[in-house]
């Protein structure tokens, strides 16, 4: 695959985006499904946010470099943000893997970029702005990985972006404007923390805090289940078997916390329909709360056209996955395996805090420049997750010092932004048909 090779994109006359995501829907809750396809349809943005299947079967379609790494699976820009590090520092990482695997690495590049092309053309900039943004997340990747390439193994595996170097940096090169911006978006990501959460998400009945009830997005378990002791004992097989994922000094943590509640929580886009909880801990008192999501991991969209997991448990492919990628890690990250389940099958989830710091980029309000800056970030971040697990001085080797491969991945993002507004063109007919519920707004 010669790199300038690397912006084909080859569609079958027989290919139906429909009808991938359709096939998702047989293992998600049904009463919950229209509420994907209602935020899908939104924008064509959105809808990208939620075809990374559809995006891995023609990613399938065409030749690739043969180089593996370990991938996202779902590299667009708002899988980036920023979050607490163990040490609490606001580190800038990936941030989702759901649908984490081996694979040729520019698979993640490319849906980097189209992300980037997409959310530009949402916001109405201008063409060279759309490049620029585009150009500007594949040429820090490249360059990048070649200065990782030549860095020592544990050099690059201490590497990571965090707040202050950021800050450091837009200081150095006298964007104030900018690094006002990113002190605001740090401290707004300090606050959002467990007791911010304890304060939205709950109220208090009989002297403790219960999840508030808040249909379809939020719903108690006591209110899904046939009985509270039954929705007891799922509780307590599922957090048995995930305490016993942790290293030994964070089970000691954990078992300082008790268990208070837990909920259905509807999140994302592409993971709605999904099994997700939101579980409430209390440690020494009421204002001393942990929350933890824990959510069904099924097997990657790309499994279908890259093989199956080498791990049996997908809770467990996205937590090695993770640690592979991340430079910091959620000390509570673990995985489980329901013992039994409430609707009688038996699924994989992974756990980590709900809340702890996470921000994210707004993209209704970034500007241009601001963009631009976002694409390097996103881009230095994905090649040093790569760096991690493939070989980075071969991918260096391949990427070369000019930027053909830069170019050639920006027509691909170009061409696969004009498909994705295709398929949600046809999303949104097949709505309008009845071949599909969306429950618009929610």
């Amino acid at each position: 695959m010669p790199r300038s090779g690397q912006s084909a994109l080859e569609i079958a006359a027989s290919r139906d985006p429909v009808a991938i995501l359709e096939a998702q829907d047989a293992t998600r809750v049904t009463e919950l499904v229209p509420i994907r396809y209602g935020r899908m349809v939104a924008s064509p943005f959105a809808f990208f946010r939620g075809a990374a299947a559809v995006m891995a079967h023609d990613l399938a379609t065409v030749p690739n470099s043969g180089l593996p790494a370990q991938l996202s699976g779902d590299a667009h820009l708002l899988n980036f943000g920023g979050f607490a590090s163990p040490e609490r520092d606001l580190v800038f990482d990936l941030n989702d893997f759901d649908e984490t695997l081996p694979g040729p690495f520019e698979w993640d590049v490319k849906r980097l970029a189209a992300s980037f092309e997409i959310a530009a053309r949402q916001r109405g900039f201008r063409r060279s702005e759309c490049s620029a943004a585009v150009l500007g997340a594949v040429g820090a990747y490249r360059q990048a990985v070649r200065q990782f390439a030549a860095m020592g193994d544990l050099a690059v595996w201490y590497s990571r972006l965090d707040a202050r170097a950021m800050l450091d940096r837009l200081r150095a090169e006298h964007d104030s404007k900018l690094a006002k911006s990113l002190e605001h978006v740090v401290a707004k990501a300090r606050s959002n923390d467990g007791r911010r959460a304890l304060a939205s998400l709950t109220r208090v009945v009989d002297g403790e805090p219960r999840f508030v009830s808040e249909p379809p997005l939020l719903v108690p378990l006591g209110s899904l289940a046939e009985g509270e002791a039954e929705a007891d004992d799922w509780i307590s097989a599922i957090f048995e078997a995930y305490s016993r994922s942790l290293p030994r000094d964070r089970r000691v943590l954990l078992k300082r916390f008790r268990r208070v509640d837990l909920a259905r929580k509807v999140v994302g886009i592409g993971s709605v329909g999904t099994r997700c909880w939101a579980m409430l801990l209390l440690g020494r008192d009421g204002d001393d709360p942990l929350f933890l999501q824990v959510k069904e991991a099924g097997p990657s969209v790309l499994e279908p056209v890259l093989g199956r997991s080498r791990l049996s448990n997908h809770g467990q492919r996205v937590v090695e996955g993770q640690r592979l990628m991340q430079a910091a890690s959620d000390i509570f990250l673990g995985w489980t395996r329901g013992a039994r389940e409430l609707d009688g099958g038996q699924r994989h989830f992974y756990v980590r805090q709900l809340r702890d710091w996470k921000v994210s980029l707004d993209v209704e309000t970034v500007l241009p420049s601001g963009l631009s800056r976002y694409a390097a970030a996103c881009g230095w971040t994905l090649a040093r997750a790569h760096a991690r697990s493939g070989d980075r001085i071969v991918i260096a080797s391949y990427l070369g010092a000019g930027d053909r491969f830069d170019r050639a991945v920006a027509e691909f993002a170009a061409a696969y932004a004009d498909l994705n507004e295709q398929d949600h063109r046809a999303l949104e007919q097949a709505v309008a048909e009845g071949r599909v519920s969306a429950l618009e707004g929610v």
